[in-house]
This record gives C-alpha cells, structure tokens and sequence, in this order.
C-alpha cells in the first residue's frame, strides 16, 4: 500500500535520515519507536506528505505522491491520508459535531452525508452524546476522540499518529491504544504511529526502531 524508499532528509548541515525503506500494507498497524532526536516525527511527516524529502521516493496505491503539489497534493491528502497528534488541536469556536466535520468540509461533501459519517464514528467512539459541546466542556479523553473522529470523517486509508497518547493519563491513553486497534478490524485503515509508550508499540502489528536517522535491522 505504501512503499518509501532510499528517504533522505537534511536540515542544513544535520542529516535527520539517511536512506530509510518503509512498507506498510493495508490494515497494518505500524509503530516507530526510538530515542528524541532519532528522525521519527521527521519520517512520519513525510510520509504522511508534511515534508518532501531530499532524496529517496514514496508511493501510495502506485501513486508517486512525491510529484503531486498544490491542489492535486492537497487533495490527496485530504482523501487519503489523515493525521492525529499528541495536541488535539480542535477549533474552541466550534462543537465537538463541527470540528470533526472540517475535513469533510474541506473536501466539499454534503452535509447529509458529514451528519450521517458523524454519527457513525460518534457511536463507535462513544461521544455521541458530547456532540454539541464545545472542546472547553469535554474531558482529555474526549477531545483525543473528537480529534480521532476528526482524522476518519473522510475514510482515508492511513492514519498517520505523532506521539497520540503523550497527552493523556494513563487510563485514557490505554483506552485509545484498544481503541485503534478496534478502528483498524472495523474499518480496516492502516496505522503508522510514533510513540514513546512501550504498551502501544507492542500492540502493534510491526515495531519499527529508529536511531541516528535509520531503521534498524
């Protein structure tokens, strides 16, 4: 499903990665794991199309993502790939409903069909009834979980996560890790997640560690 090659990457004179191969199939769950400074979110960010590398290709379903740009990259992005972080990052201005409608309304679908998405991912998180509350009125736990049905309203195939769990205690942060796992049987999305706890990286599928800019054997 996606396959990186040869990745590259340098800021100035530091070399952050030095020549990564990454394969992730469809329904995988992948975690990357290392020390900070190990080139993790750096990677994560390009695969996820944050950052271009310097060298190296990436394909997604044989599409080279690397020689989309503009609209067409945007685009891509917004129907195929979607992204959690250790911040939920939700708009305080708006309900829990609309902030996870937003990508949604980014790619131009009709609000019928974001209410009816909305629902579904609402009930398979169990935040329907916090629908109508703004990110002020919501737990940690719940804002994490709007950010998640967030990052599903537009069905992509990956989900990219940078550190999702850093944020919260440790009930909540186990409840999102079993919660991913039940995302990937019901939906059937990959997951590519960077992480410094080691209960979700043995969850994972696949363990993936990084030192000084490279995936060791």
């Amino acid at each position: 499903m996606l396959y990186a090659k040869s990745l590259q990457k340098y800021y100035g004179d530091l070399h952050v990665l030095k020549g990564v191969d990454v394969t992730i199939e469809k329904g995988e769950i992948v975690s990357i794991v290392g020390a900070s400074g190990a080139g993790k979110s750096t990677l994560l960010h390009i695969l996820g199309t944050l950052d271009k590398p310097d060298e190296g290709s990436l394909l997604v379903d044989d599409i080279d993502v690397l020689k989309l740009s503009g609209d067409k990259l945007a685009s891509f992005r917004n129907d195929r790939i979607s992204f959690i972080f250790q911040f939920h990052n939700l708009l305080p201005e708006f309900t829990a409903e609309e902030n996870i409608w937003i990508p949604g309304l980014i790619g131009k679908k009709p609000e019928n069909i974001l209410r009816k998405r909305t629902a579904e991912l609402a009930n398979l998180l169990g935040i329907s009834s916090r629908l109508d509350h703004k990110p002020a009125q919501l737990s940690g736990g719940e804002q994490q979980r709007v950010a998640v049905a967030r990052a599903l309203v537009n069905s992509p195939d990956i989900i990219f996560a940078d550190e999702p769990s850093g944020n919260l205690d440790t009930e909540n942060a186990q409840a999102l890790h079993e919660l991913f796992f039940k995302l990937r049987d019901e939906l059937g999305q990959s997951f590519v997640i960077v992480t410094h706890n080691q209960s979700l990286a043995g969850m994972s599928d696949r363990m993936l560690t990084m030192k000084d800019g490279r995936i060791l054997p």
